[in-house]
């Protein structure tokens, strides 16, 4: 079992940069795929960006695909996302999740963190 701590959220005014952090304990994080999902206000949580268990292989939504890069850290147990210029549409609660393989749907992660909250000023 993992357990996930979100970290990173706040206000950013548009065009802004900012990167979350997922710090995750446990001793086999190494072996799990990660995700970054998003839930605005009265939305559902959707997919953001996922890595595999190696880093070797990254997918991302197309919402903030060529401007986000998601990494990990095996030895820091931490995995990260980075949004570039970043819009008002980008406000919303992220969350961290795990399971053991890639997957672009909630119900495919079994882990998921407290969530961070992000906010993208106009």
């Amino acid at each position: 079992q993992v357990q996930l701590v979100e970290s990173g959220g706040g206000l950013v005014q548009a065009g802004g940069s900012l990167t979350l952090s997922c710090a995750a304990s446990g001793p086999t994080f190494s072996s799990y795929a990660m995700a970054w999902f998003r839930q605005a206000p009265g939305k559902e949580r959707k997919f953001v960006a996922a890595i595999n268990w190696s880093g070797g292989s990254t997918y991302f939504a197309d919402s903030v695909k060529g401007r986000s890069t998601i990494s990990r850290d095996n030895a820091k147990n931490t995995v990260y996302l980075q949004i570039n210029n970043l819009k008002p549409e980008d406000t919303a609660d992220y969350y961290c999740a795990a399971d053991s393989r890639v997957g672009y749907y909630t119900d495919e992660y079994d882990y998921w963190g407290q969530g961070t909250q992000v906010t993208v000023s106009s």
